[in-house]
């Protein structure tokens, strides 16, 4: 029994050297922002949270955090967004508004994880409906003229049917609310 154990050991050491280099190496990932996508970031989350290993857990903690930052940040979050919504692109207004309730609501401190706050934020503040129609009613949308009250809805019921299923699909990343409590 005891050389079972002590073969165990020997392996579990071996083991341990590879996922801390590898551990290491998508922690580099997050700082040097190589990994910029909602699939990878939510990939390296989810590895980050199955970490056994306490140290390795808290390693992960202020990477994980600004690398969601700068996705945010860095417009990337739109941009995959708005690949969501072609046909009717997000409104980019109401992104940023999103960031702001975020940024001001003291209790976003419960997650590390700046993009699904905000998509949160869009779903449970009901931004999406307020955009559409604000977004409708734009002239630019209608070549420069007033569109019709018809028009105008019609166009609204489009842009908040495309903005919440692009909204909702990125939300299926999580299975889990990444939150600290």
């Amino acid at each position: 029994m005891s050389s079972s154990r002590s073969g165990h050991s020997h392996r579990s050491s071996r083991s341990g050297k590879g996922r801390q280099s590898s551990v290491q190496q998508l922690i580099e990932s997050l700082r040097t922002h190589r990994v910029n996508t909602l699939t990878e970031l939510c990939r390296i989350e989810r590895v980050a949270a199955s970490c056994d290993n306490e140290e390795d857990a808290q390693a992960f903690q202020a990477p994980m955090t600004s690398a969601w930052d700068y996705y945010v940040n860095s417009n990337q979050f739109l941009t995959e967004l708005r690949g969501l919504t072609r046909n009717y692109p997000i409104s980019g207004e109401l992104v940023d508004q999103a960031h702001q309730l975020v940024r001001n609501d003291p209790n976003s401190n419960r997650s590390w994880n700046l993009a699904w706050l905000c998509l949160v934020k869009i779903r449970d503040e009901g931004l999406i409906p307020t955009y559409a129609q604000a977004d409708a009613w734009r002239k630019d949308m209608w070549g420069g003229r007033d569109p019709t009250p018809e028009e105008a809805d019609q166009l609204a019921q489009c842009f908040e049917y495309e903005w919440t299923q692009a909204v909702e699909n990125m939300l299926r990343h999580w299975q889990q609310t990444p939150t600290w409590y």
